[in-house]
């Protein structure tokens, strides 16, 4: 979420509404969407040319050894998929057309901010890598990280402005003031700092006449957030006369942000100041206007999900609003973000928004060659069991095996309807995929890459997956791939390993000049045999 021109204007009135801090020997939760897109922007990162995933994970890794120095203990805390209402749908369009326009102008040299595909699952792997602990929410975080930091009593590390808003114990620390880069020691100790700042509610209360914090949600939804965006609303400011006090310079926002401030704080409670929105209204829109106003005002509230039984426990429960009667060993992968908001996104709604990257505008996005993979996976997931308990669900006709698809064309977005996969028997119950074998799920997965076990029996195991896409990749390319293309994809591959090999205790040059014979290489965990000819031939077995 987030509320327009909430946080310039807090941060124009810092002295106001921040405190300094020296944080240390803290629990801390961290917004983990706002933190690794920070991360992403803010380190003078390479943008254009698909990802530079490298000094991202340096970044990352520097950032939670600086929390490490000063004894904070991160919980990091992911968004999920959208919420089952889809109420974000037309917010969630909006910022891909705004996406598609800076990726255009990184494309041809110019500026904009754009995440790599891929920079959510490299942050995932460096939290598991580093052993942070995490987890992936079934839906919007905010709440429930609001939820988690008032039951610890700690504070909470985002960039949203919707913190602004919730009551929490310990304060918001915007993420742009928390000066990580600069850890500090408390003079005559050896204990460390990181200098940061954090957002008074109260301050900001008391500045506009000891108002109610509670008229605050109010306020929220008035001024603006990702689910409220009503004409009405816009005919309510339009009719009331704002009191803005002290001129502003930050032109209408700010404008909007002080008057609504100022005016809310004349009421007692949200009751009164929603009657008193309400009367400028129509008479017949009132109903309707009150019933979405009040379930906005609701976003702003303690959420059901226990997220500390997740840390405590490794398990929570998912809400009942949300569970679309998903078989448990989904929902735990979603909670371990092991399965991805796409995968939810397509099991509760249908439907999936595929991320623009900086490309050629002209050609087609780079999902379309993947799109024979994406209906396979809806294949797998149209067979899910209906829920007994949940009459929404219950109560939706039976649907035909499609999925909308939100995807680039051109320099637009476009809603395509995609045909999932007719699968065999044995993939017709999602809760039981997990109990098929080996055998048959590797089986599954080489017909759906369209790639023969033969042509993989000579490669090393860790190189097994990679050759396989490089395969289907080959075949299903939009342009004919030349023998570099496929050298430059293996030098890739053997970078890491060679790396690892190199650095790892115990190697030398007489290890290297032994070399010509089969190498063991240790990464990540796992063993990987290779020889100098099975990594010559494989441009041959492509």
């Amino acid at each position: 979420m987030g509320i327009r021109g909430l946080m310039s204007f807090v941060e124009d009135h810092s002295n106001e509404f921040f405190t300094d801090l020296k944080l240390r020997d803290t629990k801390i939760i961290i917004d983990g969407y706002a933190l690794f897109h920070r991360l992403c922007f803010s380190s003078n990162l390479e943008l254009r040319y698909g990802g530079d995933y490298d000094s991202f994970t340096d970044v990352v890794e520097k950032f939670f050894e600086s929390l490490s120095a000063c004894k904070i203990c991160p919980y990091v805390v992911l968004d999920g998929g959208c919420d089952i209402s889809d109420k974000k749908l037309n917010t969630l369009k909006d910022r891909a057309r705004e996406k598609i326009q800076m990726a255009h102008s990184l494309s041809v040299g110019g500026g904009g901010y754009v995440c790599p595909l891929l920079i959510r699952e490299v942050f995932i792997q460096v939290l598991i890598k580093l052993r942070v602990r995490f987890v992936q929410c079934f839906s919007e975080a905010d709440r429930d990280i609001m939820t988690l930091a008032n039951h610890w009593n700690c504070p909470v590390l985002s960039s949203d402005s919707d913190f602004c808003i919730f009551d929490l114990k310990s304060g918001f620390c915007p993420l742009n003031s928390f000066q990580w880069r600069n850890v500090n020691t408390i003079k005559g100790t050896r204990d460390c700092y990181i200098p940061a700042k954090c957002f008074s509610l109260d301050a900001l209360c008391c500045h506009f006449g000891n108002m109610n914090k509670v008229l605050l949600p109010l306020f929220a939804v008035l001024c603006g957030n990702d689910h409220v965006n009503l004409p009405v609303v816009e005919t309510f400011l339009s009719k009331v006369c704002l009191p803005l006090g002290a001129p502003s310079s930050k032109g209408r926002r700010h404008h909007r942000v002080l008057g609504l401030l100022n005016w809310l704080s004349r009421f007692a409670d949200p009751t009164e100041a929603l009657d008193n929105v309400l009367k400028h209204l129509p008479g017949k829109s009132r109903g309707t206007v009150k019933k979405l106003l009040c379930g906005s005002m609701g976003e702003y509230l303690q959420s059901q999900g226990r997220l500390q039984d997740f840390f405590q426990h490794g398990a929570y429960a998912c809400p009942d609003t949300w569970n679309p009667g998903l078989p448990p060993w989904v929902l735990a992968a979603l909670a371990r973000g092991q399965l991805s908001p796409f995968i939810s996104d397509a099991l509760v709604l249908r439907r999936t928004i595929l991320h623009t990257q900086v490309e050629n505008m002209q050609r087609p996005n780079a999902h379309r060659i993947s799109l024979p993979i994406r209906q396979v996976i809806y294949g797998l997931l149209v067979n899910t069991p209906p829920h007994p308990g949940n009459v929404t669900w219950d109560a939706l006709p039976p649907q035909p095996p499609t999925f909308s698809e939100v995807e680039r064309i051109n320099k637009n977005i476009k809603t395509s309807i995609v045909d999932a996969v007719e699968l065999p028997k044995d993939h017709s119950d999602l809760s039981k995929l997990t109990e098929l074998s080996l055998a048959r799920r590797q089986i599954l997965l080489l017909e759906t890459l369209k790639v023969k076990q033969s042509i993989l029996d000579p490669i090393p195991a860790a190189l097994k997956l990679p050759i396989a896409v490089s395969c289907y990749w080959v075949q299903h390319t939009e342009a004919k791939a030349k023998l570099h293309h496929l050298q430059a994809l293996l030098l890739g591959m053997l970078m890491g390993p060679l790396h690892a090999m190199i650095n790892s205790p115990g190697w030398s040059g007489r290890q290297a000049a032994r070399g010509a014979g089969t190498r063991q290489v240790s990464r990540g965990g796992c063993r990987m045999s290779s020889t100098t000819e099975e990594v010559a031939d494989l441009p041959h077995s492509l």
